[in-house]
């Protein structure tokens, strides 16, 4: 049924292959993984997509197609995911992997109050960015690896489950 309810919303292969800004990739999306729904394409957008949610760049989304491209998963799903990310998540989320950095390197957090100018980003973030991006991989490294197992766990007892609803129904025919 999830697979269904995907399939809805996927865009078709030869839109995808003859978009305008898209021709630039060439023969890279030929590949019919890009937009397949299978176990293994999912699930590897899954860890492709949440990773790239946690890297703290504006061009998350060129980021996760460039990589679902290379290593041939589900390109939509990968680009989708990373909108976890957005303006209202992106504080709290941040905020937890800087003291995920913070945790992991055994330092104490430093106060610093946020503001959006130049003497902010130059003085302030110089102080904090070490642990801020090393929480950033972390948690990006480890919420992909469980997303990839969490969604090849879900896709197995979901066919399970199907194969054993088929089962009951030819033995009740």
């Amino acid at each position: 049924m999830p697979k269904r309810i995907i399939k809805r919303f996927m865009p078709d292969h030869e839109k995808i292959r003859d978009h305008k800004h898209l021709k630039i990739l060439g023969p890279l999306l030929h590949d019919p993984n890009l937009l397949h729904l299978n176990r293994r394409s999912v699930s590897g957008a899954f860890a492709v997509g949440l990773f790239f949610a946690w890297v703290p760049v504006p061009f998350q989304m060129l980021l996760s197609a460039i990589a679902a491209i290379v290593v041939r998963v589900n390109l939509p799903i990968s680009v989708v995911l990373v909108w976890i990310t957005n303006p209202l998540t992106m504080p709290p989320m941040f905020y937890f992997a800087y003291k995920v950095g913070i945790w992991t390197l055994g330092r104490s957090p430093k106060n610093v109050n946020f503001e959006l100018t130049m003497e902010w980003l130059t003085q302030s973030l110089g102080a904090i960015w070490q642990p801020f991006l090393l929480g950033c991989f972390l948690v990006g490294i480890a919420s992909s690896v469980v997303g990839y197992i969490f969604v090849k766990y879900f896709w197995r007892m979901k066919v399970i489950q199907s194969w054993n609803a088929r089962k009951e129904k030819r033995r009740s025919s």
